[in-house]
């Protein structure tokens, strides 16, 4: 693809499955290479992994929730590499403590909310004014956030803060999308179905999995590399012309105009 090689990707959340997987994809195009993440020791194994191929990268342990490790990320990017190019926001709080008790509205705390929303929002915010400037000075730029179905669509009427922190980041999409277009940077998202990543397999839902496959026109479900490859291509120059989407990468599970 077109405009990656040689230049330098932050991907926020790449120690394990769609971000890992994207971590890769790119390595594989030539780009450099930060995988941030709060588990360390997965970001340096996707690290690993590019480095196997002959690729160039760099682990960095960083919390979406922490402002100061957010800038500490960037600051890794410039001090290893001389300039940001792109990021990838893929992290998000799915441990069974947030996303777990994320039931219906009267049945979740409002603690559940506030991680939520702090992590899978704010974090996106504290690391977009992070990226934005070194963009804009580049003379442009591309940001990819990742969403949800669960933004544009009720499953099983659970996870309300889940699927609220999801549209609001297709809003935020829009917003940097509208603010800075003029200037070169363009602002992306990619909305994930089922994706088997690490976690899905060992979780083994197949129940989950089966309902998924009930309703979706597809053959199977989702793998890591479904999504990087789309990632790599929104980041890439072969699409200068998108803007401000939100894309359902999901077998045809959310058809939309």
């Amino acid at each position: 693809m077109r405009g990656l090689a040689d230049r330098s990707f932050i991907v926020a959340g790449g120690a394990t499955g769609i971000g890992a997987g994207a971590a890769l994809r790119l390595g594989e195009e030539g780009a450099n290479v930060v995988v941030g993440d709060i588990n360390l020791a997965g970001a340096q194994a996707t690290v690993e992994r590019i480095t196997r191929i002959g690729g160039q990268a760099i682990a960095v342990h960083f919390d979406l929730a922490d402002e100061e490790s957010v800038q500490a990320l960037v600051d890794a990017t410039i001090a290893r590499f001389g300039a940001v190019d792109g990021l990838f926001n893929v992290g998000a709080d799915l441990s069974p403590g947030n996303l777990g008790r994320d039931r219906t509205l009267l049945d979740t705390d409002l603690d559940v909310w506030a991680r939520t929303l702090d992590v899978n929002v704010v974090g996106f915010v504290r690391t977009a004014r992070a990226v934005l400037p070194h963009l804009l000075a580049n003379g442009g730029g591309s940001i990819v956030n990742t969403s949800s179905g669960a933004s544009v669509s009720a499953s099983d009427g659970k996870r309300p803060a889940y699927g609220a922190s999801k549209s609001a980041v297709n809003a935020l999409t829009r917003h940097i999308a509208t603010n800075w277009g003029r200037a070169g940077v363009r602002c992306n998202c990619v909305m994930p179905g089922l994706v088997m990543g690490e976690l899905q397999e060992q979780q083994n839902d197949i129940a989950l999995q089966k309902m998924f496959l009930d309703r979706v026109p597809t053959t199977r479900l989702g793998r890591p590399s479904d999504l990087a490859a789309v990632v790599a291509f929104l980041l890439s120059d072969d699409a200068e012309w998108i803007n401000g989407q939100v894309w359902a990468i999901d077998g045809g599970a959310n058809m939309r105009n």
